[in-house]
């Protein structure tokens, strides 16, 4: 003889099932999102760029944007980041343990500087972060999960630096003061490319001028040796 279920048994299960198809659903619905704001904001930059053409791209209603995002200002660092843990994972790959420290520094230089020449709209992120009286202040969750990540890649550039200090290849320092003053170095090039004054008077390509300057780097880091590429 057959029993079936209380009603609200049979609800509740119900209701568990479709959970992970809800959730299906809004994570295709923010990557739609996503994908329709960076072809808009790339196209447009960050002050023309219309979120009504944003939600009609995306088939949303505009108000769903906002479910997923507070402002446009956070929409758009969330296209600029989006894969950011990818980065981080591409960039910890560089650092093969079988490399001296000075070639693991350089093969990271060589992946940040391919990656960010490669995909230039992305490198906006920086200017985002530093100019929110501009686009519009951000929530401190976005802040904060943004600033983690960057801390994340200079802890790796960070931990080979204090490898080559503790085996000698480089003379004493602060690891994670020289990993920012690399990070800086490396961003204040990349500028250079977006600024057309500061372009002109770089006066050479700046493939060139990106891999020399980690060389002088490395040669101020270096005990007693040269370091050759």
């Amino acid at each position: 003889m057959r029993v079936d279920a209380p009603a609200a048994v049979r609800r509740a299960g119900g209701a568990k099932a479709l959970r992970p198809r809800r959730a299906e659903h809004k994570a295709a619905c923010r990557a739609r999102i996503l994908e329709s704001a960076r072809f808009v904001f790339f196209r447009d930059g960050f002050a023309a760029a219309n979120l009504d053409e944003v939600a009609e791209r995306a088939e949303v209603a505009k108000g769903t944007l906002y479910r997923y995002f507070d402002s446009k200002a956070e929409l758009y660092v969330a296209v600029l980041t989006h894969n950011g843990r990818v980065f981080e994972e591409k960039l910890r790959a560089t650092v093969s343990p079988e490399l001296e420290p000075v070639e693991q520094i350089r093969r990271t230089a060589r992946f940040y500087f391919d990656h960010w020449t490669q995909n230039p709209d992305y490198f906006a992120i920086f200017w985002a972060l530093e100019n929110q009286e501009l686009i519009g202040e951000l929530p401190e969750g976005v802040v904060e999960e943004v600033t983690k990540l960057w801390e994340a890649c200079l802890r790796i550039l960070a931990d080979v630096i204090a490898r080559g200090v503790k085996e000698g290849y480089f003379a004493p320092c602060d690891p994670w003061e020289v990993a920012n003053v690399l990070w800086t170095l490396a961003n204040g090039l990349l500028q250079t490319d977006y600024a057309a004054t500061r372009k002109r008077l770089r006066r050479r390509r700046l493939d060139r001028v990106f891999e020399h300057a980690i060389e002088l780097v490395l040669r101020g880091l270096s005990v007693g040796r040269t370091p050759h590429a």
